[in-house]
This record gives C-alpha cells, structure tokens and sequence, in this order.
C-alpha cells in the first residue's frame, strides 16, 4: 500500500505536474494548485535532454511531446564571424537511452499543455489561480489553508513552486538565491529550413549566440550577455537590443534575424542559481525541482532535473509503507548529490565564459551526460 493516499501539489511546472500524474495513476487523490490563472501561456521554447525523454515516457506523453517538438542528435559548434563558420559537428549524448533522440525542442507551453491534459486524464484536481496561505503540520499529516478560503487536510504537501518558492517562505528556510553574472535573451521565432539541431557560437560580442528547433515551424534562439538592468527598456526597445546584439553572428543567424520582428516573442532574464542543503523535506512538506535547485541553462538540465525529482519522490512513495526518515534518506541519496552536481558543472561552464577562461567544456559536458545516463 502507497505511503501516502491523498497529497497536495503547490506548483504546476514540470516537477509539480509529473509528481501529480504519477501518484494518480497509482490511485492517490492529488490536488494541484498553480497560483497562475493559466498554466499555458506563450513563452519561449524549452530544450529537453534524453534524461527528461525518458521521464516523460513513463508519465505516458512521449507520443506527445514527439509529435509537437523536434528531436535531434547533433551538437553543431560555429565561429562567431560573418559567415556563421561550422567548425565541428558533434554526436549529442544520448542520455535516455538508445530509443530516445538525444535532445528534443519543443514550445514551452505545449509541453505544459500536455503534462496538463495528462493530469486531468488521470484524476489530478487542478485549481487555478490558487496558492497555499497556511500550514501546519503533525507527525501524521498536513493541514492546509488555500487562497481561494478552503482548507484540507494531506498526507504530504509537495512544494513544486518554482524559484521563488512561497512553501519554502513558509517553512523557514533560508535560501540565497544569486544571479550567475549572465543574462539571456530569449526569442521564440519561425524555424528556418536550415535549422536542424543546436548550433552554439561562443564568443564575440556576447558569450553564446544559439539556437534550438522546437517544432516544424518554430525556433528558439538566444543571446547570453553580462547581466544587466534591461527593464527600463520597451518592448520594441528590447527587440532592437536583440537584433543588433545578433548581427555579430552568420550562417544561420542571418535568416534568424530576419524573422525577429515580434516584440511580444521576446524576454530577457537573468540566470541565478541555488542548491538547498539537505534534506529538502521539513517534516510531511517536500521541496522539489526549482524550489530546491535552480540551475543555469548553459547544460539544459534544470527541466531534467526536476522531472528526476518527481519520477524518484513518485517512485518512493508508491513503493514505502510509511513517510518516514528512511524514506527521505534514499530520496536525498538518489537526489541531492545529483542534481547539486548538475548545477554545479552549469555553473562552472558560465563561470569560464565570465572569466575568459578556457576551460576543458568536453570534459565537464561529458561527465554531466555520464551521470545522468543512468536513471535517476
């Protein structure tokens, strides 16, 4: 018999709503709380590596997630010149497994979409715009108060609410969240024909101009900069910053450029970091995927990663008879040490972009994709 029988789920992301599906489909009564009125809203694109493929196989959307993204399994690197040099192209880790691409790109709020209907297929109750405003706990359970006036009673509480975690605030725990030292423009675009995989151009006027086909259609292009302050900037301001910024880079940069004219498709953001130190739980209230570990999008892990963390809680607490310390023991086995390795080689990869450093990126890239081979 599961640990638990009826679970809250604060956060509806990635983590939030695996964590959600895998709990249902064993039978556990999961409610779902997002404090977003809508959970899928346009964004830019996300890039999803073997590792996160294979998690979401087992969630039952891979047929999904396939059909609307797009899966390669080449890594392209180019000179930051006029002509977009190709310099070396690589085989990209297949870390899911042989039957998985390597990578798959797809629109953000597709895969939010998808994890969504799959929850409501399953049983999840999903409320919108909701949040927690109250805890309180006992050896046997959690007693929740939510926005929207009602309150109930769980087994566990998953705080799966992203970066600025509110169920973190409200268990205490202190947690310094940094800015790395580097900004990303994000730009969500048609594909051009000639776009087939990643291609990444480190160095010129910015530390890496990149891209990632998300579709048929579609395309996620970036530009990582020295974090500043752009929020003073308009809309069309921010598009002009980022079409000038790209004109340092070729080749395919050049049909890219052209089709940055939408200034709604365009966002800046800085990359931050933490780790929380172990345990992540307090007591039957558990921290999972940003909440508990933000890593930098430089190894596109920090999907993977918390997609790890709710496929191994799910796995625990459907396999134990009880919520108890040895439960956390192998949950923190099987996850800090990973996922803090994880930010830490994200981390280290800005780190020698910053410093002009020229550190040993295959090596780092290759120990990273050599870990997270094996299943969480």
């Amino acid at each position: 018999m599961p640990a638990v029988s009826k679970v809250l789920v604060v956060g509806g992301g990635a983590a939030g709503a695996a964590s959600a599906i895998l709990l249902a489909e064993a039978g556990v009564e999961v409610d779902l709380i997002e404090i977003k009125p809508d959970i899928v809203t346009l964004g830019s694109g996300i890039t999803l590596q073997g590792n996160a493929l294979r998690v979401l196989r087992g969630l039952g959307v891979w047929d999904r997630v396939e059909a609307a993204g797009y899966g390669f399994n080449e890594l392209g690197l180019r000179a930051p010149d006029p002509a977009g040099t190709l310099l070396a192209v690589l085989p990209d880790a297949r870390t899911g497994g042989p039957d998985l691409p390597a990578t798959v790109g797809m629109p953000r709020q597709e895969l939010a979409r998808i994890l969504h209907d799959r929850a409501t297929q399953v049983g999840v109750k999903i409320r919108l715009a909701t949040t927690c405003t109250g805890l309180d706990q006992d050896e046997n359970g959690v007693d929740v108060e939510l926005s929207d006036g009602s309150d109930g009673r769980y087994d566990l509480v998953v705080g799966a609410d992203g970066i600025r975690s509110w169920t973190r605030r409200m268990l205490g725990v202190m947690l310094e969240t940094r800015s790395t030292g580097m900004g990303i423009w994000r730009a969500f675009t048609t594909r051009p024909a000639s776009v087939t995989r990643t291609d990444l151009f480190y160095g010129g006027p910015s530390y890496i101009a990149g891209y990632c086909p998300t579709g048929p259609d579609s395309l996620y292009a970036y530009i990582v900069e020295p974090a500043q302050d752009r929020s003073g900037l308009t809309p069309d301001e921010q598009l002009t910053e980022m079409q000038r910024l790209s004109e340092a880079y070729g080749g395919p940069w050049d049909e890219i450029r052209s089709t940055l004219t939408d200034a709604s498709r365009i966002s800046y953001t800085w990359f931050e970091t933490h780790v929380l130190d172990e345990p992540w739980n307090r007591g039957r209230v558990v921290l999972i995927g940003d909440a508990a570990h933000a890593c930098p999008p430089t190894l596109a892990q920090g999907a993977a990663q918390a997609l790890e963390d709710a496929a191994v809680l799910a796995e625990l607490l459907l396999t134990r008879a009880a919520v108890d310390a040895g439960l956390w023991a192998e949950f923190t086995a099987r996850r800090y040490s990973r996922a803090r390795t994880v930010v830490e080689a994200s981390v280290q990869l800005g780190q020698w972009l910053l410093d002009g450093e020229r550190g040993d990126v295959p090596a780092l890239m290759g120990r990273i994709a050599a870990l997270v081979t094996d299943p969480a």
